[in-house]
């Protein structure tokens, strides 16, 4: 990553916590997003060095607030704690080793383009997923890359699910929902509403 000289710094740099850009295109992605990043932190609870957090301000070159990207789910081998107001890369030791971006045909050309070549060639980022949930544009709506050897491969399905190495869980499309599952249990990670609405029930 690039910085900037000593002399060069002559006063603090500051790192912004919003862009002022909205944080999903509608309320279905906004609800994808949230739904994703509640069962990440809950399935990776007792991990304290894996840190999930979304549509958080990821700064990638010191001295520079113009070099930043926001994704829609990031997770990363970091410490949890503690909380975070963004994301410093030079800081962090790593970029994120895990991003989903719930995309849209709105979006379509800063998640094909610019983001897909951000995460591959600067950030390094180990698996890029993206997920179509109206199923605008993308054919299949949910594709995901990990990268080999300095590019990114398509990763193939195994029954309709698309396996992650970094997370240890696949993915799959259900309607407009994302799903995560335990391949040991061939299970869905329940979301937290989900599993409210169990408890709901056993109370009754």
């Amino acid at each position: 990553m690039a910085t900037v000289p000593k002399q060069q710094r002559t006063r603090e740099i500051k790192y912004p916590t919003r862009d002022g850009k909205p944080m999903a295109e509608s309320e279905l992605h906004m609800e994808d997003m949230i739904d994703t990043i509640q069962v990440l932190r809950d399935h990776f609870a007792d991990k304290p060095d894996v840190y999930v957090w979304g549509n958080l301000l990821l700064y990638y070159e010191e001295g520079n607030p113009r070099k930043h990207v926001s994704p829609d789910v990031l997770l990363a081998f970091v410490p949890r704690e503690p909380k975070r107001d963004n994301y410093l890369v030079w800081k962090e030791g790593r970029a994120p080793d895990f991003v989903v971006e719930i995309t849209s045909k709105s979006t379509k050309e800063v998640d094909q383009k610019k983001k897909y070549e951000l995460y591959r060639d600067v950030l390094r980022v180990s698996e890029y997923f993206l997920f179509d949930p109206r199923a605008e544009y993308l054919d299949p709506p949910l594709q995901g890359y990990r990268l080999v050897d300095g590019d990114y491969v398509r990763i193939d399905p195994i029954a309709g699910r698309l396996p992650s190495q970094v997370l240890g869980l696949h993915l799959e499309r259900d309607g407009a929902k994302l799903r995560l599952i335990d391949p040991a249990t061939a299970a869905w990670l329940p979301t937290r509403s989900e599993r409210a609405q169990v408890a709901d029930r056993r109370a009754e």
